[in-house]
């Protein structure tokens, strides 16, 4: 297994849903502790490694996000089962029988994501997705004073149980929490790239919190670095599976990495988007593109702090999104750093006014 896969791997394996990223973000600040000169902190738990290029450079932020999507107890019934809400966007039928980690003050307990059985389902009912309030996590527990005897209380918060492992010898990986750790060790990487080249700015690479529930630790961080440019390292959407077909836009895991045209909360700067395309061109690199009517990422408080901030969205196409077990390819990854890498050693102040005027 190479470095970057191991980097993958041990992020990956690491566990933290929104409000609870600590495991997460202490591997981050051993991470990029060694790259950087100087750890950024806000009070919500977003962590950035300070590297100057040129003192009086611009700020270039650079940011993942440290938390997966994940559930919170909310009760234990009488028989000692957990009834639970998600952290984030579930679609209910990806959860079914799956395996969670149950994080506890005393500990973590395994648990199963149960609902009525198929014999028991009326027809309606088959036909029907399952709504999450109707399921429940079973860790064992005998009855309620079992369950809170194994340390079990209302606000724990569970997470996806999956292992980190690769397909096709390590040109793909399958994980849980791609998203978005691939996006914190994108960040990594970058750094870890800049130490071995000048670039004309200050470069702040980390991750936020909390982007799963509304991209809250996004606004924290702008604020705290009020950044001239910004990219929000993350996932998007792979089509090249069966269902797809008739989808206009045409990502795949493999082909490059993806820059989002368009979302429901943000639509990129227009001298920064063909920047990062042209730049693309000149070092040989495919870039694949996305337009979503829904969903976002934190570039939607990136782009609009202070006096606004030039942002764009990069990062991988990627099967099974918001599920127990996410694949997306090596190569995205590898060329979306050397992507950026080449951005940023172009950003210096003249490039970045020029691109405003467009």
């Amino acid at each position: 297994m190479d470095d970057t896969t191991k980097l993958i791997k041990e992020l990956t394996e690491v566990d933290g849903v929104p409000g609870h990223e600590r495991e997460v973000r202490k591997k981050m600040e051993q991470l990029l502790g060694a790259l950087t000169e100087e750890l950024v902190k806000d009070r919500l738990g977003g962590v950035l490694g300070k590297k100057t290029g040129a003192e009086n450079g611009p700020k270039i932020l650079l940011a993942g996000h440290l938390d997966e999507i994940g559930f919170m107890v909310t009760h234990i019934t009488s028989k000692g089962y957990l009834r639970f809400i998600q952290l984030g966007g579930w679609w209910p039928h990806n959860v079914l029988s799956q395996r969670v980690k149950v994080k506890t003050r005393k500990g973590e307990h395994l648990g199963i994501i149960g609902s009525k059985p198929p014999h028991a389902l009326e027809k309606e009912e088959r036909e029907k997705v399952m709504k999450l309030k109707d399921l429940y996590i079973d860790i064992g527990a005998k009855d309620e004073a079992d369950a809170k005897a194994m340390g079990v209380r209302a606000g724990d918060w569970i997470v996806p149980a999956s292992e980190f492992t690769t397909m096709r010898d390590g040109e793909l990986w399958v994980a849980k929490a791609l998203d978005n750790r691939a996006g914190c060790a994108l960040a990594v990487e970058v750094l870890n790239r800049l130490q071995k080249t000048d670039h004309p700015n200050i470069v702040y690479g980390g991750a936020t919190v909390q982007e799963e529930v509304g991209s809250r630790g996004a606004g924290t961080v702008a604020q705290l670095v009020e950044p001239d440019i910004a990219f929000a390292l993350d996932v998007g959407i792979a089509y090249d599976t069966p269902g797809n077909e008739s989808y206009p836009m045409t990502c795949n895991v493999g082909d490059g990495p993806l820059v989002m045209l368009f979302d429901a909360t943000m639509i990129p700067h227009t001298g920064l988007r063909d920047l990062v395309m042209d730049t693309a061109e000149e070092i040989g690199i495919n870039v694949q593109v996305d337009a979503l009517a829904g969903g976002g990422t934190d570039a939607a408080k990136f782009h609009t702090n202070g006096i606004g901030c030039p942002s764009l969205v990069v990062g991988f196409a990627t099967r099974y999104i918001h599920s127990h077990n996410s694949i997306m390819a090596k190569k995205d990854f590898e060329q979306a750093a050397e992507l950026l890498v080449a951005v940023i050693k172009k950003l210096d102040r003249k490039t970045i006014a020029a691109l405003l005027d467009q």
